[in-house]
């Protein structure tokens, strides 16, 4: 007999199919699947999760508006999923390696990323915003799906090393349907690669809404391949730093590949290019509202007692400094000569690129002169 599986109705129905440990208004309830995973986690270390969303809130802010007056070429908004990207970033071993989308800009600042790093490749002046050694984060990938591939490609090289680290692969709901994302699924499971899919299903893929691209929980197509999954309400901190670790320690103790869909909801447009007011309604956008993640664990930690506002204005503060910071970098970036953008293709010379190079110099020559 074919196992019943409920499919998605509604919204509200979407995100009570969720695991979670903090409800919408800041209550905390029992999970038993996941509360295991964060009983060290507690005041101060809450404390730092809301300074860290808030921070990223804050330099997605700025992101759309140094895009709007014109100094970013382009900015994929994260508002609405700060706790997602947070909660399971922050459950990360400095030694594992991040394959993201382009949206992950709160994964690479809790990698360590520096004012500069969140704008330089959608100024346009390198192919990769920061670097990739140091952060031990790959570049952001445009292609929807494809940095799936290369986790489970470095996952691969991680067994044959037999090192001590966990391949983790970001994508959103609209990747799931292509053919990447599930190429990577069969190849992790067939040879066991030590590597975490994190699906952030935000509800939309562009103008496709996620009922129309998947009529039953994205969590449930996993184990199909072989692959066991949590899905959690990704607008909940805690549930999301408790599903990570989950995975992390199935990924790291040789089991093989783990999957997470963290249920949450992109409050902007999916671009700065995009005009979502053309196929979404104002009462989803109100709803989801409702369901802040900054302000479910800002309640919990006013129920605790342990959050003032004195502590609240200066975590504002520490997110206006770092929105400066940001932006001063933007402003004074220097773009680099034309052909410089043969620069670091190759390890080695090329005869090829040489060539294409003097062909490019050649054609800029020919506007010398020109008024």
């Amino acid at each position: 007999m074919s196992p019943q599986i409920t499919p998605i109705a509604d919204t509200a129905q979407d995100l009570e199919l969720s695991e979670r440990i903090l409800t919408p208004d800041g209550t905390r309830i029992v999970n038993p699947q996941l509360d295991a995973y964060v009983t060290d986690v507690d005041a101060a270390q809450l404390r730092a999760l809301h300074r860290d969303m808030v921070i990223l809130r804050r330099i997605d802010t700025e992101g759309v508006a140094l895009q709007r007056q014109g100094q970013l070429g382009l900015w994929a908004p994260c508002r609405g999923q700060e706790a997602t990207q947070i909660g399971t970033a922050r459950a990360l071993d400095p030694q594992d390696y991040v394959f993201p989308s382009y949206r992950e800009t709160g994964v690479i600042y809790a990698r360590g990323a520096q004012p500069g790093d969140y704008v330089r490749m959608w100024r346009g002046e390198e192919g990769a915003a920061y670097d990739p050694a140091a952060l031990r984060v790959a570049p952001l990938q445009i292609i929807i799906g494809a940095q799936t591939l290369h986790a489970v490609g470095y996952a691969l090289g991680i067994r044959h090393d037999k090192a001590d680290e966990v391949a983790v692969t970001y994508f959103g709901d609209g990747a799931t349907s292509q053919g990447d994302v599930n190429e990577a699924m069969i190849f992790a499971s067939s040879y066991q690669a030590p590597v975490v899919f994190v699906c952030q299903n935000n509800h939309w893929a562009i103008s496709e809404p996620v009922s129309v691209q998947s009529q039953f929980p994205i969590a449930g197509r996993a184990p199909g391949f072989g692959i066991p999954s949590l899905r959690v309400d990704g607008n909940d901190v805690l549930a999301c730093m408790a599903a990570m670790r989950w995975a992390l320690e199935h990924a790291r103790s040789g089991k093989g590949p783990a999957y997470i869909e963290a249920v949450t909801y992109r409050m902007g447009p999916h671009t700065t290019a995009d005009d979502p007011t053309r196929y979404r309604q104002d009462s989803e956008l109100e709803a989801w509202g409702r369901r802040d993640p900054i302000a479910r664990l800002e309640a919990y930690l006013r129920s605790l007692g342990e959050l003032s506002d004195g502590q609240l204005a200066e975590t504002q503060a520490a997110a206006d400094t770092v929105a400066r910071e940001m932006r001063a970098a933007c402003l004074g970036m220097v773009t680099r000569p034309p052909l410089a953008v043969f620069d670091g293709v190759y390890a080695e010379p090329h005869t090829g690129l040489e060539r294409q190079r003097d062909e490019y110099a050649a054609y800029l020559a020919s506007f010398e002169g020109e008024a």
